[in-house]
């Protein structure tokens, strides 16, 4: 059995983790404000707008992240905005994992708290702007409360697809160890290095860390 060396075995773990938890928190606030929007309001093209929405999740993930290291890119305009505030290209970093993964995991999130907020009364939320409510207190104290398990859906669901994340985060981050190497772009080096001992202890630690989200999720929206 070949010798693991620890550290190496963490750092794709950590940077996993890390690149997940900043990607849900994002994707939870712009597909939670999309949805909300989507679901209050009906205008010219929305089936246009809400297909576009949901195109990463049918996309192959190699597309998104060619599309991305297009908009992203050095000779987009996107791109020299970023060289401006960051002072340095935003790809091959771990940011650009984050940006990846926000990107792949919004159209399950979008869904989720789309259903949520779906299911919440009209009736409730037309009552407290009749007493003088803004749409943001609404939102705040109606909708949010009555539509919680689904928001802790959408954020596991945003959280795990994140981690889980490969195509288009090798795309545009690429796969420098202790840098941008997640867990999954770990994997498939370590497999194709014949590293089967290394590939087998990240796939146990990323199915464990996914099951046990999947679990929570499943408990919380049932309970």
């Amino acid at each position: 059995m070949e010798q693991i060396n620890w550290t190496e075995f963490l750092n794709p773990i950590l940077l996993s983790l890390k690149v997940a938890i900043v990607s849900s928190v994002y994707v939870l606030i712009f597909g939670g404000l999309a949805a909300w929007k989507m679901t209050r309001r009906n205008f010219p093209g929305k089936i246009v707008v809400e297909t576009t929405f949901l195109l990463p999740l049918v996309l192959p993930p190699t597309v998104v992240g060619f599309i991305l290291l297009i908009l992203l890119g050095k000779r987009s305009w996107i791109g020299h905005g970023m060289d401006y505030v960051f002072h340095q290209s935003i790809i091959f970093t771990w940011g650009a994992a984050v940006i990846a993964s926000v990107v792949v995991a919004f159209p399950l999130v979008y869904q989720t708290m789309k259903t949520g907020f779906s299911m919440v009364s009209k009736d409730l939320e037309d009552a407290a702007r009749s007493i003088g409510a803004s749409e943001w207190q609404v939102l705040w104290y109606i909708t949010l409360p009555l539509a919680w398990r689904s928001i802790i859906a959408a954020y596991i669901l945003g959280f795990a697809r994140g981690l889980g994340e490969f195509g288009a985060t090798l795309m545009i981050a690429g796969n420098i160890p202790h840098k941008t190497q997640t867990l999954p772009t770990a994997i498939y080096i370590a497999v194709e290095s014949g590293n089967q001992t290394l590939a087998w202890y990240w796939a146990a630690a990323i199915i464990l860390i996914s099951f046990g989200l999947l679990f929570i999720a499943n408990h919380r929206t049932k309970s």
